[in-house]
């Protein structure tokens, strides 16, 4: 048992921290709206800044805006244990997706800064640029460069719908550090993040041990028939893009059934050309989402989904062109990492289960480069990406004291 036992977070200004930043992009429904490296980005940005350095932090930023609050440790030549997440949403985002994870571990700083208590490694909480890709595509883009998953070149080349490239964006709201993505040293990562999933509540389980991610691959799947008039072309005689295409979504729902019960399929986008409605359409495009937590099984996917695609294409006369546009590979977090979220969470006594996470994160990529764990509390219905996401205070509170506990274990072990 360690000898900070019954050391707790200030869960009432933790909830307040969540209250204050849901302002900044708030929405009338009562969610947020806050874009990478908008103005209402930058506002929560300076604030997270300044309610670090009252607590004794000092804030830099690497070359990809990253944001690390640094509060010092006894030995100042042990790199530091890393906490955090992301203060971007979703266009119609909720508010504690991505920001949990940031204001979790102000709380853990915050808890140390007030009760006097000195750890040997340097303590840091991160805000990673962009996490979301709601408009700078793809998404995770700056974890994506710490982890070298991206070139910082390709990174800041993404522009969003207006044209407008995150390297612009970086360079305006003054984000661009001296320090290059990607040098930056850490001894360990922790994430704490709702679940944006219904299993933590549906068992009513208070923690979610995270050991892995799930790998996702993105396509674009273009259909291509021929347009012709809708009151003179014989039903027969058409080659309809739209019909192939709906017959094709039918065979990527069935990939994601053939697999189950871990194979999951998605469409995002459909897009139809010429779009007039007595015109069949010539072209037809749409997202295809395939999620597997086994990287053989989301391979054995992957080639049934291209051979369905074909066969369609073939039994309807039309002809289909499959780009692969985001792979991220299924990820096994740190065991030293995952020993300590576990530990603290029995030491705790809160209720538990092990479990995979099924949304992509910043510690994908941060895991590739630094041992990484991540802990999971619930959120109301599984709801996420929502105006209507929800969380409890006890329950956000639970797993902040787990990421307070599991970071003094690795300052032991790392």
């Amino acid at each position: 048992m360690s000898q900070y036992a019954d050391l707790t977070v200030n869960g009432q200004a933790l909830w307040h921290d969540l209250v204050t930043t849901a302002a900044f992009g708030g929405t009338e429904k009562g969610g947020v709206c806050r874009l990478a490296l908008t103005d209402e980005d930058q506002q929560v940005r300076a604030w997270f800044e300044q309610t670090c350095t009252a607590l004794g932090c000092t804030v830099s930023y690497d070359s990809m805006g990253n944001q690390f609050a640094r509060r010092p440790g006894t030995r100042s030549d042990l790199p530091p244990i890393m906490m955090g997440s992301h203060l971007d949403t979703q266009v119609t985002g909720g508010r504690f997706d991505g920001i949990l994870g940031v204001l979790g571990g102000v709380a853990v700083l915050r808890t140390l800064h007030d009760k006097g208590i000195s750890t040997n490694h340097p303590l840091e909480v991160v805000n990673w640029t962009n996490e979301e890709g709601a408009r700078f595509t793809p998404p995770m883009l700056a974890s994506g460069v710490f982890g070298g998953a991206f070139t910082e070149e390709f990174a800041g080349s993404r522009a969003d719908a207006a044209g407008i490239t995150l390297r612009h964006e970086l360079e305006r709201g003054g984000f661009v550090g001296a320090e290059k993505c990607g040098q930056h040293p850490a001894a360990a990562y922790f994430e704490l993040h709702i679940e944006q999933g219904p299993v933590l509540e549906a068992e009513e389980r208070t923690i979610g041990v995270v050991t892995g991610v799930q790998g996702m691959r993105w396509y674009e799947v273009s259909v291509r028939g021929r347009s012709a008039h809708a009151g003179t072309t014989p039903m027969p005689m058409r080659k309809d893009a739209l019909l192939a295409a709906a017959r094709m979504i039918e065979q990527v729902n069935a990939v994601a059934q053939a697999h189950a019960p871990d194979g999951l399929s998605t469409i995002g986008i459909i897009t139809a050309l010429p779009a007039s409605s007595n015109v069949v359409p010539r072209e037809v495009r749409f997202t295809v989402d395939l999620r597997n937590p086994s990287e053989p099984v989301l391979q054995a996917m992957e080639e049934d989904f291209l051979q369905r695609m074909q066969d369609c294409a073939q039994a309807n006369d039309v002809q289909v062109t499959v780009t692969p546009t985001w792979n991220s590979p299924a990820v096994h977090f740190d065991p030293r990492c995952i020993a300590s979220v576990e530990e603290s969470t029995k030491e705790l006594g809160y209720t538990m289960r092990d479990i995979v996470s099924g949304a992509g994160h910043d510690a994908v990529y941060v895991s590739r480069v630094v041992p990484t764990a991540m802990v999971f509390v619930p959120c109301l219905h599984g709801i996420s990406h929502n105006e209507a996401e929800s969380a409890t205070p006890e329950d956000v509170t639970a797993g902040s004291n787990v990421l307070l506990h599991a970071v003094l274990k690795a300052d032991q072990v790392f």
